[in-house]
């Protein structure tokens, strides 16, 4: 239905081994909501994605995405990790990276990259969805951190996926290059969920209206109640942090 969640996650915890990473982690994500993830390195956003990717499975506790147990909904997920191997040399286009994400999707031909006319639709859609298609034939070595990114989330919207998964989508990008990508995951909400991984404070503060702030439990904040002392609660260390145009000033972090 319409109304139901694009994420359920009831109670779950997860360890390695003996390590606890989360432990009793409840939230939704309704449609066409465009959230943020935040927390510290090592407090459980990694493992989190994991677990709504279907990678991992949790030790306790239920996860539905879009109806469905994660790994039975991970074709209908568009995901961009937060490091990609390339060798600058290799002379890959935009579009051929794009259309890596149609990989896997129609039989041996799709997962061999025999890519048809269909294809090639979808991914010059994706990559004017993200004000790329000028830069389709051109080098990805030769693209801006910013541009890269946008192919790299075309990449991800190539499979026409209704919930999009962004680690540090804005990682690498200069502050004109984050308006505009800004902008691009405003419209994006409109078709489809959104979920960003990030460090970037003022990136939560300018886009979302909620946030989940993840270290090794989970507690979601509408974006007007994260001041500074919950972000130094959050982070175990004072953070300069961008509210609606203001700073509230603190020390530097590790965030």
């Amino acid at each position: 239905m319409a109304d139901e969640p694009v994420i359920d996650v009831c109670d779950v915890s997860f360890a390695y081994g003996a390590a606890p990473v989360l432990e009793d982690v409840s939230f939704q994500v309704g449609p066409h909501e465009l959230i943020c993830m935040v927390g510290p390195n090592g407090g459980g956003k990694t493992t989190l994605v994991r677990l709504l990717l279907g990678l991992l499975r949790p030790g306790r506790g239920r996860i539905r995405v879009l109806g469905r147990p994660p790994e039975r909904a991970r074709l209908r997920v568009g995901y961009m990790p937060q490091h990609v191997d390339h060798d600058p040399q290799f002379p890959v286009t935009a579009l051929d990276i794009v259309l890596m994400g149609r990989l896997g999707r129609g039989g041996l031909r799709k997962a061999l990259g025999w890519y048809d006319r269909a294809d090639r639709r979808a991914a010059l859609e994706a990559l004017d969805m993200v004000d790329m298609t000028p830069a389709a034939r051109q080098t990805y070595a030769t693209l801006s951190g910013g541009q890269r990114q946008r192919v790299l989330i075309a990449r991800a919207l190539c499979g026409g996926p209704e919930l999009l998964l962004l680690d540090e989508p804005t990682a690498n990008v200069d502050a004109l290059g984050e308006s505009r990508l800004m902008d691009i995951l405003k419209r994006l909400s409109r078709r489809m969920s959104v979920v960003t991984v990030s460090h970037d404070l003022g990136l939560v503060s300018d886009l979302v209206e909620r946030v989940i702030c993840v270290n090794r439990r989970v507690v979601v904040h509408p974006t007007s109640h994260m001041t500074g002392q919950v972000f130094e609660d959050l982070y175990g260390a004072k953070q300069r942090v961008v509210e609606h145009g203001e700073v509230t000033p603190g020390g530097p972090g590790d965030g």
